[in-house]
This record gives C-alpha cells, sequence and structure tokens, in this order.
C-alpha cells in the first residue's frame, strides 16, 4: 500500500479568515480600501518600517505600479537577475523597459552584485533585486551602486515577507519594494501583493497610480472635494474580502513564521549527511540575513540527473518540483531583453535546484519520508 501523498503545498488558515471575511459582509463594505485594508496596511508599514504600504491583487500589480512610478520609458534598462518569476521582467517590460540579465551568486542564488556596474550603461533606470527564497540580496553593495549611478532600486521581496537584512525588512530597503501574498507564499490571501514605498516623494502618486489614475484617496480623505483623472493608473486595489483574509494571516506572522522556521531547520538537519556525501548542496543562508523559511530548496550534485529524482521522489507519492526557467534562455526573454556575460551560474544550478515540499502543518514524520526517499540517490549516479 503506497503511502499518502505529501504535497508540495498546503495553503494554511488561522482559523479567523472567514469570521473577518463575514464581518467585512456584515459592514457592508467589500470594495477594497475598507477597514482591513487599513489594518493591513498599518501592520505592514509598522512591520516593514516603510513610508508607506499600499496592498494590490498581486506583487505582479504592484511591480506594474513601480515601473509606473519610475517613469520607465521604451529603451530604458532595468537590471535583474535572469532566475526569477516572469513578472519582475514583465512589469518593465510591459512599458518598453529592457530587462539586462545578470548572473547570481552561488551561494545564495542571489543577483551577483559584483557583476551590476559591469551591466550599467547610459540607458539603466533601475536595478531590480530578488530576494530568492527570503535570503536578502547584498543590499548595502546594491544600494551603494545605486547611489553612486543616479539609479533607483525595485526590491522584489515576493518570497520575502518576515525577512530581513542587517536588521532592515526586506522591501524597505530600496525606494521601492513588492511583496506577494499569494497562497505558496508563507502569509496569503489566496492572491494578493503590496507595494511598499520608501521614498515619501513617491507616496502621492501612487495611490493616484493605484486608484485608476484618479485622486480618489485624497477624495476620502477630504482633501479634495472632488476627484477626477489625474495619471496614469489602472484597478490595482485587491477587494475588501481579500484584505479580511490577509489581516487573519497578518496577525498570526509570528507564529507561521516560527513554525515554518522549524521544519526548515529540521531538514538542515536530516540532510547534512546527503550533503558529506557530495549527492547535495542545502541552502547558504548569510550571517546578515534573517531568513523566514519560505522554502527549502537543495543543489543536486552534477553528477544526478534532476528529473529521475524527481520521478523517484514521485513514485514515493512526494511531490517536489523544479523552480524558474531562466527568463535570458526564454523566447520572452531573449525578445526583449539581452544577458549581460555568460550567465554560468544562471545555467548551471537552475538545472540542478529541487524544492521541497515545505507548508505550515508538515510533520517530522512527513519530512523524515522525504529524506529516506533521497538517501537512495547513489544509485541514480551516472
Amino acid at each position: 500500500m503506497k503511502n499518502a501523498p505529501i504535497p508540495f503545498n498546503r495553503p494554511h488558515m488561522t482559523g479567523k479568515e472567514l469570521y473577518y471575511i463575514a464581518e467585512a459582509h456584515f459592514n457592508g463594505r467589500l470594495a477594497g480600501d475598507g477597514p482591513f485594508t487599513a489594518k493591513c496596511h498599518n501592520w505592514l508599514q509598522q512591520n516593514g518600517a516603510c513610508h508607506k504600504a499600499l496592498l494590490t491583487h498581486s506583487c505582479t500589480a504592484a511591480l506594474e505600479m513601480a515601473a509606473i512610478l519610475l517613469d520607465i520609458q521604451p529603451g530604458d534598462e532595468i537590471i535583474m537577475p535572469s532566475y526569477t518569476f516572469v513578472s519582475t521582467a514583465n512589469a518593465f517590460v510591459s512599458r518598453g523597459g529592457v530587462p539586462v540579465f545578470v548572473d547570481i551568486r552561488a551561494d545564495t542564488l542571489n543577483l551577483d552584485e559584483t557583476l551590476i556596474e559591469n551591466a550599467i550603461t547610459t540607458r539603466t533606470k533601475a536595478i531590480a533585486p530578488v530576494h530568492y527564497a527570503g535570503v536578502s540580496a547584498e543590499m548595502n553593495t546594491v544600494m551603494d551602486i545605486a547611489r553612486r549611478h543616479g539609479l533607483k532600486v525595485v526590491e522584489d521581496a515576493a518570497q520575502g515577507v518576515m525577512s530581513s537584512y542587517q536588521g532592515a525588512a526586506l522591501g524597505s530597503i530600496g525606494d521601492l519594494g513588492t511583496y506577494s501574498f499569494h497562497e505558496t507564499k508563507n502569509i496569503i490571501s489566496g492572491e494578493g501583493g503590496a507595494l511598499l514605498i520608501n521614498d515619501p516623494k513617491l507616496t502621492l502618486r501612487a495611490e493616484i497610480i493605484r486608484e485608476k489614475g484618479t485622486d480618489r484617496s485624497r477624495f476620502f480623505r477630504g482633501e479634495v472635494d472632488k476627484y477626477t483623472w489625474q495619471d496614469l493608473g489602472s484597478s490595482f486595489l485587491p477587494g475588501e474580502l481579500i484584505a479580511a483574509f490577509l489581516w487573519a494571516q497578518l496577525e498570526e506572522a509570528d507564529k507561521i513564521t516560527a513554525q515554518r522556521l522549524k521544519n526548515w531547520n529540521y531538514y538542515h538537519l536530516l540532510l547534512e549527511p546527503l550533503e558529506n556525501q557530495g549527492l547535495l548542496r542545502r541552502p547558504m543562508i548569510p550571517a546578515d540575513c534573517l531568513h523566514n523559511a519560505h522554502m527549502y530548496y537543495i543543489l543536486l550534485s552534477p553528477k544526478l540527473n534532476r528529473q529521475q529524482v524527481l520521478n523517484e521522489l514521485n513514485q514515493n507519492n512526494i511531490n517536489a518540483v523544479s523552480h524558474y526557467v531562466p527568463l535570458h534562455s526564454s523566447p520572452a526573454g531573449q525578445r526583449y531583453g539581452r544577458a549581460e556575460g555568460e550567465l554560468k551560474n544562471t545555467n548551471a544550478l537552475s538545472e540542478r535546484l529541487i524544492r521541497l515540499p515545505l507548508w505550515f502543518g508538515l510533520t517530522e514524520a512527513e519530512q523524515n519520508r522525504i529524506v529516506e526517499a533521497l538517501k537512495n540517490l547513489d544509485k541514480l549516479l551516472r
């Protein structure tokens, strides 16, 4: 008889989500920017130490807002890693921007900060570091380069809620930051995101862009007697039901993070012998980074075939997955962007990475099963 399936992800509910959704309905407020949205904004501003937080219907939407806020024009270049989700690039491409793909570091799989300056041209407008797996990019260096070259920084912290770099919350360091609350993230609302504004000069325009290009927010604050079309914009607000669900999650953010870290650390302990045998490499966390246990990945030995390993896990009813296909090698990436250098780490490591199941409620017994299945990897060596 087969063991019960272990899914890659299982969305967690704290127990208050449906109550808060019912409360929003009882209050007669289902559209965006109601009381629950305000609670979420306050939490993000206090815990993220940003000047202003604005909920959006996705992290993609937050990145699209960032591209508009930075006035990205056709031909403007944005430096970013190739090893990221398509939204990091798409948000800028939709404004006519050109992604310039730079290689990643071998240790954290984040943008290699030592390669950024070589990628800067007269057309460079911004740098978009991605905090992979909730582990910070080397932000001191990124910010120093940006200051010296007059560039803006947009942190793609989709995976970084509850993570920090040298004590600063991810998303609060650059000019702008973005979060995701997709169901695969740690803190969820099904779909959802947030834009974190750290440059106060961008706040008013961000509100206008988010409200379909109108000054509706100022109208509701009593700052203008009517609201009108002021600028570019779209409908970036999430509904109040999404915010109500999210508020239940944010209330339990510490508990959720602590449990995920417990699971992450248990994986790290169990997998040490396999790393010592040379079968895989475990994640590496720099000393100045506090991560949120968003994911646990392994990098297989080059002597192992990833698809065979995934098949082996699948035969044991374990749903592990690979991750991004590098953007520079995709049809759209080749059409809209350009690669700076050979991107050796991106090409090599992306072919070796496997994400293991990790979700709130995962048991040690299930983790033991997963690692036991991985102990058979030596029979797959080429």
